[in-house]
This record gives C-alpha cells, structure tokens and sequence, in this order.
C-alpha cells in the first residue's frame, strides 16, 4: 500500500488526549510525527457556575457542546450532583463528530450535529426546533468563540453560557525547541485558534520554518490567516481523518 506521506515531518499541536488516533493515522501514512501539545487543558478556576447548572440540568431545553473536554467536563458535574439521569430529558446539540462520540459514549443521544465544524453551522440546523425563550445550556471553553452564544441569544433563546474548562500554554522543553531549528517540521496541523496563538507564544512563528499549515476548520484558518500564517489546506470536516486528507492535499499542493 502507497505510504502518502512518507517521510514527511508533521508537527500535531492538540492536546494528548485529544491527537492519539490522529498521530496514528498520519504515522500509518508513513509521516514522522512529531507531537508537541501546546495547550494543557485545566478545570475552571470558578467551578460553581457548572455545578449549578449540573445540579439543575432539568430546566434547560438545549445542551450544546462544541467539544468533547466539554462533554466529560460536564458529565463530571453531573455525577458529582446526582443529577445524571436528569440530562436524557435535554436534546443535545453538538459540534463535530468527535462530540457526538463523545456523548455517545456516555450512552446519550445526540439530537442535531452540525455538518460543519463551526458554531454557526450548528445554529443552523438547531433553528428549525429552536424556540424564543428555550433555555440553553452552553459548557464552553473559557476562551472559547462566542458565535454560537451570540446566535442563539439572537434568536431569543435564553443562553447559560458556563466554563467547562481552560486551557494554558505550555513552555517547549529546550531538547524540542533544538529539535525545531535542526529539523523544522513540513506540515503543522492546527487544531484552534487558541492552539495557533499558544505556537506563537512559546515558539515564535520562526519555528515553523517553510512549514505547509493546515487548519482543522474554517475558524481555525481565519485566527491563522489573522495571525499572519498562511493556511495551505482546511480540512473538509473536524475529524482525525480529514485531517490527514489536508495535509497529504498540502504536500501536494
């Protein structure tokens, strides 16, 4: 079988527990992968706007999650109140297919996914059930786009918007910071917008060499774009696969 990538130096850039099918796929294609995460994903500093909406999950109509951190962020909260049978009274709405399994993992049903990873596709095949005055639960990151948020007020639902988590930029230990100037990666993959502003944080633009970048999504490009990094390829969907496409669609060009 043809290796598509084989002998390509790509950099993954997501969290650990969020990349291990996606390296496993790119090494399958015969790249070298090089994973260094850039974000550590942290608790909020405030837990108690989540647990109380654990502790009364009944009320909402809508749960809305854009990530699968924010799905166990809030199982946890859940069984920690007690409240985990409440929740199969909720539609669920997600972001992504990743989400969706995540939620299906919790043996839950996933009522609308977008067929895009972005909020605003998800706001549009909720509109059609939406109704002025739903209450909506929306466990987010604490830096996360507000796109989803903003939609749905606009349209008259009454949002909850609570941190699920955080995220930190981690400092590159100085053997992976050598690794970069001796051998720069050809393909870095970027997996949010908070991913690319912690890459220029901690490394500086100059680590990526000529290095082909390829975003997740069309948000993730954009924050890329505004950042003054060149986007090569975005992905066609937020899954581990389409991202190999776009980055065998980079090398390629």
């Amino acid at each position: 079988m043809e290796k598509r990538l084989e002998g390509i130096r790509v950099l993954v850039t997501r969290p650990r527990e969020r990349s291990e099918e996606l390296c496993f796929l790119l090494e399958d294609e015969g790249a070298h992968v090089l994973h260094v995460p850039l974000l550590e994903l942290l608790p909020p500093e405030n837990p108690r706007p989540l647990i109380a909406a654990a502790e009364s999950i009944q009320r909402y109509k809508w749960v809305v999650f854009a990530s699968p951190s924010a799905v166990d962020a809030l199982m946890e909260a859940l069984r920690e109140a007690g409240t985990t049978a409440r929740l199969a009274q909720v539609r669920i709405a997600v972001v992504g297919p990743r989400t969706a399994r995540a939620v299906e993992g919790h043996g839950l049903n996933v009522a609308v996914e977008a067929p895009e990873g972005t909020g605003a596709s998800l706001y549009e095949v909720m509109r059609p059930g939406l109704e002025p005055e739903d209450e909506v639960l929306l466990p987010a990151a604490e830096e996360g786009r507000r796109e989803l948020e903003d939609a749905l007020r606009e349209h008259g639902a009454r949002v909850t918007r609570v941190t699920a988590y955080r995220s930190a930029a981690v400092s590159l230990p100085a053997e992976t910071q050598e690794l970069f100037q001796a051998s720069p990666p050809d393909v870095a993959l970027f997996a949010s917008p908070r991913t690319a502003e912690a890459f220029l944080e901690v490394a500086g633009r100059e680590r990526l060499g000529a290095a082909r970048l390829v975003a997740i999504g069309p948000t993730t490009a954009a924050a890329l774009t505004r950042l003054g990094l060149p986007v090569a390829t975005v992905a066609e969907r937020p899954t581990p696969e389409a991202l190999v496409e776009a980055t065998i669609q980079a090398i390629r060009g």
